[in-house]
């Protein structure tokens, strides 16, 4: 199965959780996509003593997972793409 999965929040669980689910996900075979909008574009900044955000985005990039950001919400926090994060046009836009 394909799956995309659009995160739209830079809270520590919420952020984790979905890229949990990304993992555990591609573990079972599937192929996975993540898309960073919104505030979820500086996840890769995010710092929780209990939900390690960025770990299991690396993980999941690791683990041949793809994560893309949106470029308009990148600009918008004159923020840049990243290797982990590279920037992608919003398709709402």
């Amino acid at each position: 199965m394909r799956l995309g999965i659009i995160i739209e929040t830079k809270e520590p669980e919420k952020a984790w959780n979905a890229f949990r689910f990304a993992v555990a996900a591609q573990s079972k075979g599937h192929q996975v996509k993540v898309f960073l909008m919104g505030e979820a574009v500086e996840c890769q900044n995010v710092s929780h003593e209990r939900y390690d955000v960025v770990n299991q985005m690396s993980r999941f990039s690791d683990d041949g997972g793809t994560i893309l950001a949106c470029g308009t919400c990148l600009k918008s926090r004159n923020m840049s793409s990243t290797e982990l994060c590279p920037c992608q046009p919003c398709p709402i836009v």
